[in-house]
């Protein structure tokens, strides 16, 4: 991510969550003349105790001299999550990706025997492995019944983001297709904070943009998390109504991989559907 573009991205996220705020919230008067929701540049600048002018000039993506003192009281005045926090420090202090960090194109991270038992394990709770670009690198068989057949994608194309937009199949998944979208995009967004330095992210979402012109909107709209809990809810077509709460976990290791766990609902007929979808012998299985 050069210079120009990390600063745009800065001023992006400060914008967005300076809208998220409501003036009451912290104590202002909600007025009845505010143009844009949320609140006002100098009103961040005051709780934030820094000068309007400087404020401005930092959400304007200008490239001047910020210090973490200064970003924890801004911090503070616009209410950031911790993942939040590392996402705007990643950004205005251009602290991410560490030398000898960035992936090559062909690069593909290895998943240890142990880690692949462990996946392989979860009978009952679709697992999916990926990278820190959201690359697929491993899953189990829960996973390919629920989701995909990971194995009948080309190498290239099994990137989690990529596929949630062009495969009809996950599109008719999920009952709120664009909740499923949003855990998975705050992972992501969280990555693109952590690896600033590295050109790759930049240029896929760009490639998203101009493919799918819904993906902007959802990115524009995205929180940040390194592990967001949601609860969702599928249709599949075979199994017929599914939820699961998802589970995202980073594991240990330089190769910065996540195991994304899929647990069925307990209060849900989930897991009996489940463990019959997998038990299913192939004949049975319509085409």
């Amino acid at each position: 991510m050069n210079n120009q573009t990390r600063l745009q991205a800065l001023s992006s996220f400060l914008k967005a969550q300076r809208a998220k705020i409501l003036p009451q919230s912290v104590g202002l008067a909600p007025g009845t003349r505010r143009r844009t929701p949320g609140l006002r540049r100098e009103e961040v600048a005051q709780l934030a105790g820094v000068s309007s002018t400087w404020y401005t000039w930092l959400e304007q993506g200008r490239d001047i001299k910020v210090s973490p003192s200064v970003l924890d009281a801004v911090s503070k005045a616009l209410q950031l999550t911790v993942d939040e926090r590392k996402y705007l420090y990643a950004l205005a202090l251009e602290s991410g990706t560490a030398v000898g960090t960035t992936l090559h194109k062909d690069e593909s991270p290895q998943i240890s025997p142990a880690l692949e038992r462990i996946v392989n394990e979860l009978h009952s709770c679709p697992a999916i492995i990926s990278d820190r670009r959201l690359h697929i690198v491993g899953w189990n068989k829960a996973a390919a019944h629920v989701f995909l057949d990971f194995e009948q994608i080309p190498v290239e194309e099994r990137n989690l983001i990529r596929l949630l937009f062009t495969r009809k199949e996950l599109r008719r998944l999920a009952v709120n297709w664009e909740h499923f979208v949003s855990g998975f995009l705050a992972i992501f967004r969280a990555y693109y904070g952590q690896y600033v330095e590295d050109e790759w992210y930049e240029h896929f979402l760009r490639e998203m943009r101009d493919v799918h012109p819904d993906f902007h909107r959802l990115w524009e709209q995205s929180d940040v998390s390194t592990a967001p809990e949601v609860l969702l809810e599928f249709r599949h077509a075979k199994a017929g109504k599914m939820q699961f709460h998802l589970t995202s976990l980073q594991v240990q290791g330089s190769a910065d991989l996540r195991c994304s766990i899929y647990t069925p609902d307990p209060q849900s007929s989930t897991e009996t559907k489940l463990r019959q979808l997998i038990d299913r012998p192939a004949a049975e299985t319509p085409d």
